[in-house]
């Protein structure tokens, strides 16, 4: 996996302006990403690759954290008790 880091140039938007409209950015091939450690653009087939394992693992980090169950008093706030007005979240504060 290469680390990916957002243009300089385009600061990751894959646009420069121009005097009377945006042009694509040379420095990244309007992608908005270049290889961290060689500051240089990816080829676009290897650049798909690599945004694909980067959105893979971020995925996996958000199933992640969305399993992790609260305990403890903060347990208490974080489920729905339906106890309240209208049938929401009572909690006694």
């Amino acid at each position: 996996m290469i680390k990916l880091a957002e243009c300089p140039a385009c600061q990751g938007r894959g646009v420069v302006q121009g005097v009377f409209y945006e042009l694509d950015c040379e420095a990244c091939n309007a992608s908005g990403w270049i290889d961290r450690w060689l500051n240089q653009p990816l080829p676009l087939q290897e650049l798909a690759v690599q945004l694909g394992m980067n959105l893979r693992a971020a995925l996996k980090r958000i199933e992640q954290l969305k399993s992790t169950r609260s305990t403890g008093p903060e347990a208490y706030y974080q489920e729905g008790n339906r106890l309240g007005a209208g049938g929401t979240n009572y909690t006694g504060d």
